[in-house]
């Protein structure tokens, strides 16, 4: 049995994540803005109020958490605004730098010691990107904020690969597939959650020190940058 943290827990890909890692026996630490009724029937543990971009949040959850060791910690918390060529709505930009690039970055750091304190082999962190981040696969341009966001987050995750290697701390970079969720507007051409997890975990689960840092499809293709 492993220790699971996964943000935004409360609907859609976080709480399937949720959902299956507690059916499989796994502790999961589920953390949300705000909890829902489908989470809280999974008798999982649930730290909610915290918004990843908020830097007091982050220390408050840290706290909260003290020194138990995290096996695996999930970065899934995003949001999406539209954004093209004619309406760049700027500031709809910057909130997706916040939330889906630079929090994750915080929220790892912040936990950091928690994950050293796993013995697991490897310990492993998660980035939950996009494959609108790839910048060899953009092949119809726009939606310039959520785009931007996931390249700077997918950096992010190759960095740590990097500097926590030496940690034994091994990291994902993963792009769920189109997923028919509320963020998509439930796409019709978008497979279900259950689908997408199933192969993220496969993943998450082949994940070693020998590919860390490599960017990968919930089907087990790797993708490029």
């Amino acid at each position: 049995m492993a220790t699971y943290v996964i943000t935004g827990a409360n609907r859609g890909i976080g709480y399937e994540y949720c959902k299956q890692l507690s059916k499989r026996g796994d502790d999961v630490i589920a953390v949300c803005r705000q909890s829902s009724s489908e989470l809280e029937a999974l008798g999982v543990q649930i730290e909610t109020g915290v918004d990843i971009s908020d830097d007091s949040v982050i220390a408050a959850l840290q706290q909260s958490l003290n020194n138990r060791p995290i096996d695996v910690l999930i970065n899934n918390a995003g949001i999406y605004r539209q954004s093209n060529l004619e309406d760049l709505n700027v500031e709809g930009i910057k909130e997706q730098f916040e939330v889906n690039a630079i929090a994750p970055l915080k929220l790892t750091q912040a936990l950091l010691s928690n994950l050293k304190a796993s013995t697991a082999q490897p310990i492993k962190v998660a980035i939950m990107t996009s494959r609108m981040g790839s910048i060899a696969d953009n092949t119809s341009g726009g939606t310039y904020g959520y785009r931007m966001s996931k390249v700077a987050v997918s950096m992010a995750g190759k960095s740590l690969s990097q500097d926590l290697e030496s940690e034994g701390i091994a990291v994902a970079i993963l792009h769920p597939g189109l997923v028919s969720t509320g963020m998509t507007n439930f796409n019709s051409s978008g497979i279900s959650t259950e689908e997408s997890v199933t192969g993220l975990l496969k993943v998450i689960d082949a994940l070693t020190l020998k590919n860390t840092g490599t960017f990968w499809h919930s089907n087990g293709e790797e993708l490029p940058w």
